[in-house]
C-alpha cells in the first residue's frame, strides 16, 4: 500500500508543483493595499475614464505588490490574476524566444531572413528588390529592415491587404508575407528604422520555421514556462473568443463602430477592428501583470530568480547603441539602465518600465482613451510619481513564494 502511494504521489507531483506556482489563482487584492498610493491610481483612472487597471511592482526579483483597480468587465472586479492584452509588449517576449534560439546554435542574429541561405526560404519568387536579401535577424528586431507603415500598417489594414489580394477571409501569415515582399523596400536595411509590425510576425515565422512547432506551442513550453508564466495566450478578436479569466475591453466615450477587419459589418473597435489573433509574436499575447514580472524577473541579469537566457544575451537585448537605434524587444533602454517597453490598441495600454535601481512596474488597462499610443506618456509618468512618493511604503516581501 505505501509503494502505491508512492507512485501515485510521483504520477501527481509535477502537477501539484505546477499549481503552486499558479499566480493568477494565488494572488488577491487583499494581499496588497497602500490606501494613498490607491487613491492616486483611483484619481488617475477618474481622469481618464479607464474601467480597470492591473498593476504589479517588483524588486530584485521579488514581487512586492500586485493589485487591480476597478472594473475586469461588468460583473467581475480586476484582479492581479486578470488577463489582459498587453500589444506590443508581446515583442519583447518574441525577441526572448530569438535569443533562446541563438543560444542553442540555431541562429545568430546577422542570419539572413530570406534567400538562398536565410531562414524563410522559398520566397524568392515573390521578392522584386534584392535588397531583401540584406535582412537580418537583428535588423528585424531593430525596426530597420527598410518596410514602412506609409499607406497603413500592413498588420492593422487587414480588409486593404484582402481586396490587394482578392481574399474573401483574413489572409495567413504567408499570404500576407507573399504579397508584401512584391513592394519595394523603403530604405536599405540597417540604414534607417520605421517601426514595424511586420517584422515581429516575420520573427514568429522564424520561430516556427526553426523549431517546427507553431509559434504559441513552443514559446508556451520553452519561454513562458521556464519563467513561471502558466496563463499566457495567444489573444482572440471577438468578445465571444475571451479567455477564461481575460478582462473585457472598453472604448474611450467619443469612440464610434468602425468595419471589422473581416468584413462581417459594424463593430466596437476594441472586438474585430483589427486581427489581433494574427498578429502572432508582434501584439497578440495576453497574461497578467504579475506573471509578466516574472518574465521580466527571468531576462533581467540578477539571480534571485534564474535567468533563462545568458548574461551576454540580457547585454545584447538591453545596450543602448544609438538614439536612433531600437534595443532588442524592449522600445528603450538607456546608458544608466533604464528599460522601457510599451504597447497599446484599441481597448489596451501596457507599460513595463524597469528603472537602475532593479525596480519594475508594470501596468496595462483596459480602456482606451482618446490619445491613443501616446497614452504610454501618461502611464510612465504616473509610475514614476507613484514611486517617488511610495516607494519607501512598499512592503519588504515576496508575492512570488508567499
Amino acid at each position: 500500500m505505501k509503494s502505491r502511494n508512492l507512485i501515485i504521489l510521483l504520477l501527481f507531483l509535477p502537477l501539484l508543483l505546477h499549481g503552486q506556482e499558479r499566480l493568477n489563482e494565488r494572488l488577491t487584492n487583499d494581499l496588497s493595499r497602500l490606501p494613498e498610493m490607491d487613491a492616486v491610481v483611483d484619481s488617475f483612472m477618474n481622469v481618464w475614464s479607464l474601467r480597470g487597471v492591473s498593476l504589479s511592482v517588483m524588486r530584485n526579483d521579488s514581487l512586492l505588490y500586485a493589485r487591480g483597480y476597478g472594473r475586469a468587465d461588468g460583473s467581475r472586479p480586476m484582479t492581479p490574476g486578470t488577463l489582459l492584452r498587453m500589444a506590443s509588449v508581446s515583442k519583447l517576449i518574441t525577441a526572448v524566444g530569438i535569443m533562446k534560439l541563438q543560444e542553442r546554435g540555431k541562429l545568430v542574429l546577422d542570419t539572413p531572413v530570406f534567400g538562398p541561405f536565410g531562414i524563410l526560404d522559398g520566397y524568392d519568387r515573390y521578392i522584386t528588390d534584392d535588397n531583401y536579401y540584406l535582412i537580418t535577424v537583428e535588423h528585424l528586431l531593430r525596426h530597420q529592415a527598410g518596410f514602412t507603415q506609409k499607406g497603413g500598417d500592413p498588420m492593422f489594414t487587414t480588409a486593404t491587404m484582402m481586396r490587394e489580394m482578392g481574399l474573401s477571409k483574413a489572409p495567413t501569415q504567408e499570404q500576407l508575407t507573399r504579397h508584401l515582399l512584391r513592394r519595394p523596400l523603403a530604405y536599405l536595411p540597417g540604414t534607417d528604422q520605421e517601426y514595424s509590425n511586420f517584422g515581429y510576425l516575420l520573427l514568429s515565422m522564424i520561430i516556427e520555421k526553426i523549431t517546427g512547432e507553431p509559434y504559441e506551442q513552443w514559446m508556451r513550453r520553452e519561454v513562458l514556462e521556464p519563467a513561471g508564466c502558466y496563463d499566457f495566450h495567444i489573444a482572440g478578436n471577438f468578445l465571444d473568443e475571451r479567455f477564461p479569466g481575460e478582462a473585457r475591453y472598453y472604448m474611450h466615450r467619443e469612440a464610434k463602430p468602425t468595419n471589422a477587419f473581416d468584413g462581417r459589418g459594424q463593430v466596437e473597435r476594441c472586438y474585430g477592428a483589427n486581427d489581433i489573433h494574427g498578429l502572432s509574436g508582434a501584439g497578440a499575447w495576453i497574461g497578467s501583470t504579475p506573471e509578466l514580472a516574472r518574465l521580466v524577473a527571468s531576462i533581467d541579469g540578477l539571480k534571485d530568480i534564474p535567468d533563462q537566457v545568458s548574461e551576454f544575451s540580457v547585454y545584447q537585448m538591453t545596450q543602448r547603441l544609438s538614439d536612433e537605434i531600437f534595443s532588442l524587444g524592449w522600445v528603450d533602454c538607456t546608458d544608466d539602465g533604464e528599460w522601457t517597453r510599451t504597447g497599446s490598441f484599441s481597448g489596451t495600454s501596457a507599460l513595463v518600465k524597469v528603472f537602475p535601481d532593479h525596480e519594475t512596474w508594470i501596468l496595462i488597462t483596459n480602456t482606451s482613451t482618446w490619445k491613443g499610443s501616446r497614452f504610454s506618456r501618461d502611464t510612465g509618468a504616473l509610475c514614476k510619481n507613484l514611486r517617488a512618493r511610495f516607494q519607501d511604503e512598499l512592503p519588504e516581501r515576496d508575492l512570488f513564494h508567499e
